[in-house]
């Protein structure tokens, strides 16, 4: 929580934040937080020798001086060197030629001894010969081997204000350049993207509650803005889909709340596609209340990446929608590896058939050469999936099966062996969206598929890593896409000449 209505007025007065439930944004401080966790185990604090020995090279450490009523630096870092002129192990915090950061990091350090828990600060450093920088600094309480507390583990990151006015991490957005945002485990794929526009991802904070409800707000200013929010609406951990889609509708009202003037979500996988249509008496149809609640928070945009069903999602919203296929990026991706081969594009259930057709169009005119097709049979009923009718040509062939999604590899697995059976020389499979859920290391493994290939549309998980390196795996990346969906949105250019022009810098990138 945010702490300074709970301090005293003249603690209040040198800090422009203190949160006792820290949750930072910063990679360095959030690595740095899971160190203390970890190293506090069921204690108090953890014990200071053995912080000093396993804290990141980052980290402060100091320990109590009671009787002087003083701190003693017992391990520097860069940034509190910057901050307060400290180098010298032994040296005395209130020796620190900063004199004010001094006595501000002395309160600091004794309300956190007195609390027992970290705290979050972020103040100013007015008065320093670097006058523009906004300081985030994390504090931790440490303890000796009897388990009082005496000392302190540390770590800070200098950054630039704005205007006189504190940043947030991370952020150096202008008027002129969109605001980006990245929910859940789409950090890297944002920082990419804002890494090719000239920008960076701007901070948020998010904290969940003991009862497991949770908030979520922006921490930097978004008025009148152009705001883009990447988000991941996959379960993962422990964090469900229905976890990461509340927290992302509130994270949408948050911004429409602070006078965003437009706010476009980039959710390359979008949750709850798969039931579109009633095909039970009395069924749901998700993706409509999906809209709904898009259209109720103020959502202004969608993008997406290779809906499941492209005319249910156009159809379900109201609001400003644009649909992405990746039908050029994987196959200029596949290219150099299909030159002189027979190629058959399959799909591996009847409801593909059309993403099957249209990326087989766009691979033929590619490749400069005859490309077939074929269809597995597939029907899905009381979770039981039934089919056995093949047609088309494969054999002899390098059969590409391709989808939107791979969650346990079933589907896939179904339609690679049925293609094997009728001659396939190789099978590759291919989707937009490696979820990988439950029963998926098997299908990673499997023999009747040579290469699997997914967008980095989600992160890989840990137990993929092994098929990823061995080059079974590969990945095909979208942030040049994504980044040139962004700069037209921002700027009012074409999204669809962006799909249309295959021959685009940005549509070759693999790993």
């Amino acid at each position: 929580m945010t702490g300074l209505a709970i301090v005293d007025p003249p603690l209040r007065r040198l800090f422009a934040r203190l949160d006792f439930a820290p949750r930072p944004a910063q990679r360095s401080l959030s690595d740095l937080l899971a160190t203390w966790e970890a190293l506090r185990g069921a204690s108090v604090a953890p014990e200071l020798a053995r912080a000093e020995e396993a804290a990141p090279a980052n980290a402060f450490v100091f320990k109590r001086d009671s009787g002087e009523r003083d701190f003693l630096l017992r391990r520097a870092s860069l940034g509190l060197e910057r901050l307060t002129g400290l180098t010298e192990t032994g040296g005395r915090l209130s020796a620190s030629p900063e004199l004010r950061h001094a006595v501000r990091l002395r309160r600091l350090f004794e309300t956190i001894i007195s609390a027992g828990e970290p705290v979050l600060a972020e103040f100013s450093s007015e008065g320093h010969e670097d006058a523009d920088l906004v300081v985030d600094l994390l504090a931790a309480p440490l303890a000796d081997s009897e388990g009082r507390i005496v000392g302190i583990l540390g770590g800070c990151e200098l950054r630039r204000s704005l205007g006189g006015e504190a940043r947030p991490p991370h952020h150096a957005a202008r008027g002129d350049e969109p605001v980006i945002f990245a929910l859940g485990r789409m950090g890297a794929l944002a920082e990419e993207v804002a890494h090719r526009l000239g920008t960076l991802v701007s901070a948020h904070e998010e904290r969940r509650f003991e009862d497991g409800e949770h908030k979520i707000r922006p921490l930097t200013g978004v008025r009148n803005r152009d705001v883009h929010v990447f988000a991941d609406l996959a379960s993962s951990g422990e964090e469900s889909v229905n976890d990461k889609l509340c927290k992302l509708l509130f994270f949408i009202g948050a911004l429409k709340q602070s006078a965003a003037a437009r706010v476009t979500v980039i959710a390359p996988y979008l949750c709850y596609g798969r039931k579109e249509r009633q095909t039970k008496p009395r069924d749901p149809v998700a993706t409509r209340y999906l809209a709904q609640l898009f259209e109720a928070v103020g959502c202004d945009c969608l993008v997406t990446v290779a809906a499941h069903d492209l005319a249910a999602f156009q159809n379900a919203f109201r609001h400003e929608t644009e649909h992405l296929d990746l039908h050029a990026l994987f196959a200029r991706a596949l290219a150099p590896q299909l030159e002189g081969k027979q190629v058959a594009v399959v799909s591996p259930d009847p409801g593909g058939e059309k993403r099957a057709e249209l990326f087989r169009e766009t691979l033929e005119r590619i490749l400069e050469a005859p490309v077939t097709k074929a269809l597995v049979d597939k029907k899905r009923s009381m979770g039981k999936v039934t089919g056995e009718t093949f047609a088309g040509d494969v054999a002899g062939r390098t059969a590409i099966v391709i989808d939107d999604m791979i969650s346990t590899g079933g589907t896939m697995t179904r339609a690679a062996l049925a293609c094997r059976r009728h001659g396939a020389r190789e099978v590759i499979a291919a989707a937009a969206h490696g979820l990988f859920s439950g029963g998926a290391e098997k299908f990673l493994r499997d023999p009747s598929i040579d290469q699997i290939w997914i967008a980095d549309s989600l992160p890989v998980p840990a137990f993929a890593k092994e098929a990823l390196a061995a080059g079974r795996l590969r990945i095909v990346e979208t942030a040049g896409l994504l980044a040139e969906v962004v700069r037209a949105l921002h700027t009012g250019g074409s999204i669809n000449d962006l799909l249309e022009h295959e021959v685009s810098p940005f549509a070759v990138t693999e790993r």
